[in-house]
């Protein structure tokens, strides 16, 4: 919101105040001010002139010699402005007069003919070119009315002026009117306002004769007012009205526009003037869209509606958008006679979806938005009625034809001092709060310490005790409030045991050569559904929906963590970082509901993406690119480092957007908790990524399984014995089904059981494999002997040979 000063002084005494004084004053009770800026530079010599004579250069067809009349002397300028002419009141900088630029204004000769001084456009003088009124855009500015010549120019085009610009949070709507601010200052300041009366001189002629109004949907316009203004006369608006305009980032149109958005500035409160004569009817009806209708809007644009818009129409079609944008059928023009001016309270809801739908979002949306006062709607327009009276030459009939439906009942806030100081920690009395109320113009009853205050409808902001004490704090001051040093015992820092695991896994990882990553928890519709675990993905699980996503990229939340991390890598690897170790601890959001009636399940999982090579050595000439065994390998040892090695199992498995052949599912005391394996080729290249990994592991689970007693295993005392084994089986049977069976008979001799060859091709059966393994025998308290362990060898050569029906390898 940007606030002239000038024009705020029209409202409260700003007492003598510095800019900077009153921006502090202004931040110290809860408005941030974003910045301090003069709204141009006042110029001296800058003044009035009257320009007597406007005559053809002699020697340049471009240019005119003029005689102006500054009021101690007439000058004699040359001008090359094309809209310059006798008869004109003007901005004369006069010599000795440097304009914005550091351009100094001497006495010289243009082609032969002595000028000395500048007539000036608003650009010259500093006016940014956007807010320049179209009809000074390519000439000089001319003075409307009749002032004074030799008056200081500076004063009148408001270049004097300061703009303190404030950055609202989405609470303090009321403070986006100039009414607002003045209310917020005169309280800081404890100062009287003035504000302007809303009388209208009316004809006889009454408006109900000319329009009426049907309110179709009142749940989202619960009053629609519509006053009719007669013998318009469309023009420009009084220079001060434009200056005050411009000072608030708004370009001057003409007379009529310029006092609907003047109003709008002044209370608050968006109006819409519609040329009655080309509305189409003396039908005011207010309704929702119908699918498909369209609009073709002020900016040109048609435009497709929906059932959630809100129009104003005719009786028949749309003239406007609801609190939005009005239509370009009945846009107020030069030949405008009569207006139908507009002053109404659109649902918040309803225009926020409007105006998003259509990326119309404008001074007017975002007051709607955040939600108009509702005592100001008809005097705003009984304000604008007031000065097309004034400055348009119109003729207001008599009356307001209005739908009202609206609640203009002030809400009430009760607490006690006692509880006010408690909260605060102050030590007020029952004068101080009385005295911060009547600052802030805040009605109340009071019996004994307790207080009955009244909300007034411009602070929506307030509607809870929290809100009343937050009120009551800013504005006694919070440099006022002792500083206190919290009571009680304190309890020394430390990590949950959760957070103790999550910690260890993530130590345990970047030991190993991965990076930490961070993705958003938000992706595509597409992506959200890509990748999910065996153990996530059920019949009825969906991604959730945002109800008003900022884009289709962060539209749903994830059911894993793996289609975002892949895009890093491909973003990674673009930009020659061919290797890439990533992981991610962080939580996907599960639901089976279509339509949400409580939060989804958050469930914390651990992922990662590899690809590229994971060990290069060029002076030795190794080189090991990342294979789906350097994954598992990370991961078994993670699992050992996490003392759960032999929970965990690894079984063949199908995964949408794996690698058939080449995915694992990790299961957990037989229970799938994730899966390990490559990227489909076809996802691969979707990516712009060669041969790449992936794991994704509930966490969760995993952190469940770990046992909470600390356990050792003392270094053995005496000798082990190895023995290895080849195993011929058929090529169906899984290794890791082999070496439980093996570890389970052996028992408790057999310490060990590593798989360190595979073989298959010559020498074997077709459908037959060969799988070595080295067993380790052992017995912690005492030496074993030959037969012990023969014995158990034998017995598990007999156990596998029954189970998997396998022969040891000749």
């Amino acid at each position: 919101m940007f606030v002239s000063l000038n024009w705020l002084k029209q409202y409260v005494d700003l007492q003598g105040l510095t800019p900077e004084d009153l921006a502090e004053k202004i931040t110290k009770t809860g408005i941030e001010v974003e910045g301090v800026e003069p709204f141009g530079e006042p110029i001296e010599n800058l003044v009035v002139g009257y320009v007597k004579e406007c005559n053809q250069h002699p020697n340049a067809d471009k240019l005119n010699v003029c005689q102006v009349d500054v009021g101690d002397e007439v000058l004699q300028i040359v001008c090359g402005a094309p809209n310059v002419a006798q008869g004109q009141k003007v901005a004369v900088a006069k010599p000795g007069a440097v304009l914005p630029g550091n351009f100094k204004i001497k006495k010289a000769k243009l082609r032969g003919e002595e000028s000395s001084g500048m007539i000036c456009s608003l650009q010259e003088l500093g006016i940014d070119e956007k807010y320049v009124p179209a009809e000074f855009a390519e000439g000089i500015f001319v003075f409307d009315g009749d002032p004074e010549i030799g008056a200081d120019a500076s004063s009148l085009l408001n270049l004097d002026d300061i703009i303190i610009e404030l950055g609202l949070t989405p609470n303090r709507s009321d403070a986006l009117s100039m009414m607002g601010v003045a209310y917020e200052v005169a309280a800081i300041l404890d100062t009287p306002l003035h504000f302007p009366d809303e009388e209208v001189q009316i004809t006889e002629e009454k408006a109900e004769d000319a329009v009426s109004v049907t309110v179709k949907d009142g749940d989202l316009n619960p009053y629609y007012g519509a006053m009719v203004v007669k013998n318009i006369k469309v023009g420009p608006a009084p220079l001060w009205m434009r200056n005050r305009l411009i000072s608030a980032g708004i370009r001057p149109i003409n007379n009529v526009v310029d006092i609907t958005n003047y109003v709008l500035i002044e209370y608050g409160q968006p109006l819409h003037a519609f040329d009655y004569d080309r509305f189409g009817s003396k039908e005011v009806v207010v309704r929702r869209a119908t699918e498909g209708e369209k609009i073709k809007t002020l900016d040109d644009e048609e435009r497709t509606l929906s059932s959630n818009h809100l129009v104003i129409t005719n009786g028949q079609e749309p003239v406007a958008i609801a609190g939005v944008m009005g239509g370009a059928d009945s846009e107020v023009h030069e030949g405008t006679t009569t207006v139908l001016l507009e002053a109404a309270y659109f649902d918040p809801q309803a225009v926020r979806s409007a105006a998003k739908d259509h990326g119309l979002r404008s001074e007017a949306s975002v007051r709607f938005e955040k939600g108009v006062d509702p005592d100001r709607v008809q005097r705003a327009g009984l304000r604008a009625a007031q000065l097309l009276s004034e400055y348009a030459g119109g003729e207001v009939l008599d009356g307001v034809v209005a739908y009202d439906d609206l609640s203009y009942e002030e809400k009430t806030v009760t607490f006690t001092t006692s509880r006010m100081n408690h909260v605060l920690g102050t030590d007020m009395n029952d004068a101080h709060i009385q005295d911060i109320l009547r600052k802030l113009q805040f009605s109340y009853e009071q019996e004994g310490e307790t207080f009955t205050v009244s909300i007034p409808t411009r602070r929506g902001d307030i509607s809870l005790v929290e809100d009343m004490v937050e009120e009551i704090g800013r504005m006694y001051g919070y440099d006022n409030i002792p500083f206190t040093m919290p009571q009680g015992a304190g309890n020394a820092g430390g990590l949950t045991a959760y957070q103790a695991l999550r910690r260890k896994v993530r130590r345990y990882l970047e030991g190993a050569g991965l990076s930490e990553t961070l993705t958003y928890s938000l992706t595509t519709e597409e992506r959200a559904n890509l990748l999910m675990s065996p153990d996530v993905k059920g019949e009825n699980v969906r991604p959730v929906h945002l109800a008003m996503p900022m884009s289709e990229e962060h539209s749903h939340l994830r059911l894993s963590a793996l289609p975002e991390m892949l895009a890093s890598a491909s973003y990674n690897v673009a930009r020659k970082q061919k290797d890439v170790a990533f992981y991610e601890v962080g939580s996907i959001y599960v639901t089976e509901e279509t339509v949400l009636t409580k939060q989804p399940d958050e469930k914390e999982r651990l992922a990662g993406v590899l690809t590229g090579s994971w060990l290069t050595h060029p002076w030795q000439q190794e080189k090991k690119n990342v294979d789906f065994y350097v994954v598992k390998g990370i991961l078994d040892g993670l699992f050992d480092y996490l003392d759960i090695e032999e929970q965990i199992s690894y079984q063949q498995g199908q995964v949408d957007g794996m690698h058939p052949g080449r995915t694992a599912l990790i299961k957990l005391n037989g229970e799938a908790i994730g899966h390990v394996g490559q990227l489909h080729p076809t996802l691969q290249k979707g990516y712009d990524l060669k041969e790449a990994y992936a794991f994704d592991v509930d966490l969760e689970k995993v952190f469940k399984a770990i046992s909470s007693e600390e356990t050792y295993t003392p270094i053995p005392r005496y000798p082990s014995i190895s023995r290895d084994i080849a195993l011929v089986v058929d090529e169906g049977v899984a290794a890791g089904d082999l070496r439980k069976t093996i570890l389970e008979t052996g028992a408790p001799l057999v310490k060990n059981c590593l798989v360190f060859d595979v073989y298959q091709g010559e020498h074997l059966e077709a459908g037959k494999k060969s799988l070595a393994f080295s067993l380790l025998y052992l017995d912690p308290t005492r030496t074993l002997k030959d037969e012990e362990v023969e014995e158990t060898h034998h017995a598990i050569l007999d156990k596998v040979k029954e189970q998997y029906n396998a022969e040891l390898r000749a």
